[in-house]
């Protein structure tokens, strides 16, 4: 009997540690709402007192709420809103939306305010010049409600956070009554050459020589991890009205901002337009970096490929459970494992298709402790990376079955898998060409999905279609790993319990190709009769 494993190292649950790939993290930024429909207008004169307009109320506080569209029941659910902004037509958010992107999916999205909404999949923002998209608000018939700006950018890996604490000396007074309300945006710099704002500070009532509160920000946000990249840096005056007075500005660095672990940093403010009109023109007061410091973001480890010290992770758990009943099948306890969704070193080149010992050549692992051990070193070297393709491997184990009819071999595929898949109508045509040949397929699903998908295929219920065509049999086992995990810590019971169940449905798919092909079991030898010696291999 072939047995080919096939451990997935698929993608780590989210804390999915905001994996990159084609499932693509990406931070998508409502960067702009521009001339949205104001809805608050002046109160109208009174006949009988002088022709005085009283000021206008404020304007309706600025918010967008995005709405993610569910695949399966095509409902809209709320998957986050940005800040409330007051009295403005023209808001600039800080807060991002973190999301999975997957290339091969359409994801649906809507963006929903006060005035209106716009519709555009994510796939539209990923693609844009830029990875940035505009779209009109609809929702007052006969109005303009404004347009919607939209940056996307893939996150990196960096997982650092950076805390800061500025303060300003002699900046601009702005306020005819009073000093300033000076506040400081940051703005993070793109690949396009724009800028994206990414944190803005509290306002200090007041001064001209404000010293703010420290804060933190990830480093990713502030630079995406790119530690030369331009950090731009606002001064504003603060005006209940939001219309806020630019006082001046000046561009910096991570790594130039680093350098405030061991000295204050002093930037000068600049207004560009003060500059070119005065020639006497120095700056707009300073600002002072007073500290800075870097801590690493620690996280508990949610991937389900996770190697503990102290226990198997749930993929390893389900292989070893598996793979050391059915081994017992196999005559040369030779193993070809592979693994798909991950980036290879050193180019970087994503695949679906493997060898988890990394030899293109001999993929053959020596017994499920082979296996593993393959398995344990693939993971220290490759990047888990999207989409998830089911189809290639299920092919090329088909491939080699079709090659032997006669009976005398029969191939069983294991796919530990997270539940994701991403190439399902390949799948179901790679299982339903399967179905005619000399192999069965076992699905072992980890971690805490719902895996309808899996199940789908299992065809218990409903047998596996595709393009009208029907699989001739049922080759497809699936079991949620969670249900057999013992309660009682009596790791070893479930895990027995769980190969018992994978591995029931084999001997009567097994029978049921014989059958089907007539194929007669093999008579035993005479008892008497010595075994024929085998034939020597070149």
């Amino acid at each position: 009997m072939r047995f080919e494993p096939h451990a997935s190292p698929g993608c780590p649950t989210q804390g999915r540690v905001e994996a990159l790939g084609s499932r693509m993290t990406h931070p998508l930024s409502v960067a702009f709402s521009r001339n949205l429909l104001d809805l608050d207008t002046f109160s109208k004169s009174d006949p009988s007192q002088p022709d005085i307009l009283p000021s206008p109320p404020p304007l309706s506080p600025a918010v967008v709420v995005l709405y993610t569209q569910s695949r399966a029941s095509q409902e809209w659910r709320e998957f986050g809103r940005t800040e409330v902004i007051d009295n403005t037509l023209n808001p600039d958010f800080v807060r991002k939306f973190v999301l999975d992107y997957f290339f091969e999916e359409k994801q649906n999205l809507r963006f929903d305010d006060f005035l209106g909404q716009a519709f555009l999949a994510l796939g539209e923002v990923i693609g844009g010049q830029g990875s940035r998209v505009e779209r009109h608000l609809t929702g007052v018939p006969g109005k303009k409600c404004g347009t919607i700006l939209l940056t996307a950018e893939e996150l990196s890996n960096c997982r650092d956070i950076a805390t800061m604490q500025l303060c300003a000396n002699k900046l601009d007074k702005k306020d005819f009554f009073g000093k300033s309300d000076p506040f400081l945006v940051f703005y993070r710099s793109n690949e396009d050459g724009t800028f994206t704002i990414c944190h803005k500070t509290e306002v200090v009532k007041n001064t001209l020589n404000p010293v703010w509160q420290p804060f933190s920000i990830p480093v990713r946000a502030l630079c995406n991890g790119d530690y030369d990249r331009t950090v731009k840096i606002d001064v504003y005056d603060w005006d209940r009205d939001g219309s806020h007075d630019f006082i001046g500005e000046f561009t910096t660095s991570y790594r130039e901002l680093s350098k405030a672990q061991n000295q204050f940093t002093v930037y000068e403010v600049l207004n560009p337009r003060k500059k070119c009109k005065k020639k006497k023109y120095v700056n707009s007061g300073t600002v002072t970096l007073l500290s800075f410091s870097v801590d690493s973001e620690f996280t508990f480890p949610t991937s389900l490929h996770y190697m503990s010290p102290y226990q198997l992770s749930a993929y390893a758990m389900a292989l070893k459970a598996v793979g050391e009943i059915i081994q017992d099948y196999d005559s040369d306890k030779l193993f070809p494992a592979y693994g798909f969704g991950a980036k290879l070193p050193p180019e970087g080149r994503i695949s679906h298709q493997f060898p988890l010992n990394n030899n293109d050549e001999d993929p053959n692992c020596a017994g499920i402790e082979g296996v593993l051990e393959s398995y344990f070193q693939s993971l220290r070297t490759v990047q888990l990376y999207g989409p998830t393709y089911f189809a290639p491997v299920i092919n090329q184990v088909a491939r080699a079955a079709a090659k032997i009819s006669d009976g005398s071999q029969y191939y069983v595929l294991l796919i530990i898998t997270d539940g994701v898949i991403s190439d399902m109508t390949q799948t179901k045509e790679a299982i339903v060409s399967a179905s005619s040949l000399p192999m069965s397929i076992i699905i072992v699903g980890v971690g805490p999905a719902m895996f309808e998908a899996m199940e789908e295929l299992d065809g218990d219920d409903v047998r596996v279609s595709s393009r009208g065509r029907y699989a001739e049999r049922d080759i497809v086992q699936f079991v949620p790993f969670r249900d057999y995990v013992d309660r009682s810590g009596n790791q070893v019971l479930s895990m027995a319990r769980l190969a018992k169940d994978v591995l029931a449905e084999i001997p009567e798919q097994l029978l049921s190709y014989m059958r089907t092909r007539d194929i007669q079991p093999r008579p035993p030898p005479p008892a008497n009769s010595s075994p024929t010696p085998a034939p020597e291999q070149p």
